[in-house]
């Protein structure tokens, strides 16, 4: 006899959805029927979904606002029609600047002279542009500022939020961190959300690390701790920050001469670091080098895999996510010749694709927008 589609047992249902190809093709399911519905927007279904279907590079934030990515997907149009990226939900939202995004939400600062408040630790707020929500984050304790032993003025120090780990997104987390550090010492501090407080880093000082005078540079991301260059070091050292136990401690680059152009490190999988690099004997081919052994400072590395680029042009690494490296692409040989691209790299498969491209435009402090479209799966996280 034949039957309804909805007579299909809903386990079988779940199934049949999780080989969804697209979070859009989950979107038109669940508008289908109530059945398909109930079982597309249950909590656990959606989790498990999250879980295999990486989100999308949908665009790219910065102080002009949000330029969607190349090419224009629907899942672009609709979130470049959907957010509100001007921040007009925000009391006094002409005010605010951008430091950071990850996992949906934006960081921002109140510009500096706001209410005579001291310029070195502004008012913070953490928000939601997709769905239009807000946090304004309490300020640094008195006796958590007075612990810095001298003062430090407002550019020696970075806001920027902590990513989501893979349990938290399995499990729909909905708490953010925010950490606050000076570029030229270690000091730090981290707010949570879960417990509305701010704490301070174990102190360290830079001796101790074997650092001398420097600043730390670019910032990468890996299993739960924050790297950055150490650029008096020519980045033969890393400066490690680990963000469980809000403890400092140094690591080793691979051996090899590493150039400017920058490195950045990712994921690898299995608990083992990667990093993607340019060598000063070919300075047109991207390195991909994975750690043999697990832990925040492998000793041992292998070569995974050497990228050709275009020797026409000079290549600069900008970022890196757990899915994709981003580069931008000048005429070669000079660092100040015009931008002349945007490009992406997907990390598991490798494959370079042009992301953005304007003319005389500079991509230097863009925060790159990766999440699901407008869509049961962009759940709110404020």
């Amino acid at each position: 006899m034949a039957s309804s589609i909805t007579d299909i047992p809903d386990q079988l249902l779940t199934e049949i959805f999780l080989r969804l190809p697209t979070p859009q093709d989950l979107t038109r399911v669940s508008a289908a029927c109530v059945t398909f519905r109930r079982i597309s927007t249950d909590r656990s279904f959606l989790r498990s979904f999250r879980c295999l279907h990486a989100p999308s590079l949908l665009g790219f934030l910065d102080l002009d606002g949000f330029h969607p990515a190349m090419p224009s997907t629907p899942a672009v149009r609709a979130l470049a029609a959907a957010a509100d990226f001007t921040f007009s939900f925000l009391p006094s939202h002409r005010r605010w600047t951008v430091q950071d995004f990850r996992d949906g939400l934006v960081l921002l600062a109140r510009n500096i002279g706001e209410h005579g408040q001291p310029p070195v630790f502004r008012d913070l707020v953490v928000c939601d542009p997709l769905h239009r929500r807000y946090v304004l984050l309490p300020p640094l304790p008195h006796d958590l500022a007075a612990s810095l032993e001298h003062p430090v003025s407002e550019a020696c120090w970075k806001r920027f939020l902590v990513p989501l780990g893979e349990e938290e997104v399995v499990a729909g987390e909905t708490t953010f961190r925010v950490i606050l550090i000076c570029k030229t010492s270690l000091a730090a501090f981290n707010f949570s959300s879960s417990t509305d407080q701010w704490q301070a880093a174990v102190p360290k000082d830079l001796n101790d690390l074997a650092f001398g005078k420097g600043n730390i540079h670019r910032r990468h991301y890996a299993y739960g701790c924050f790297y950055w260059d150490w650029v008096n070091f020519r980045m033969k050292k890393l400066l490690l920050l680990d963000t469980r136990k809000m403890e400092f401690s140094t690591a080793d680059l691979p051996p090899g001469e590493w150039t400017y152009e920058g490195i950045a490190i990712v994921e690898a999988g299995g608990g083992r670091l990667g990093i993607f690099g340019f060598h000063c004997e070919t300075p047109s081919d991207l390195s991909y080098t994975v750690a043999r052994n697990k832990g925040e400072s492998p000793t041992q590395w292998q070569m995974e895999k050497t990228i050709s680029l275009d020797s026409r042009y000079k290549y600069f690494i900008k970022d890196a996510t757990r899915r994709y490296l981003f580069l931008t692409r000048r005429e070669a040989p000079s660092f100040y010749n015009e931008l002349v691209g945007y490009f992406s790299i997907d990390v598991k498969t490798l494959q370079l694709q042009r992301v953005y491209h304007k003319q005389h435009y500079f991509m230097n402090e863009a925060y790159s927008y990766i999440n699901f479209p407008p869509s049961l799966l962009s759940s709110r996280r404020i």
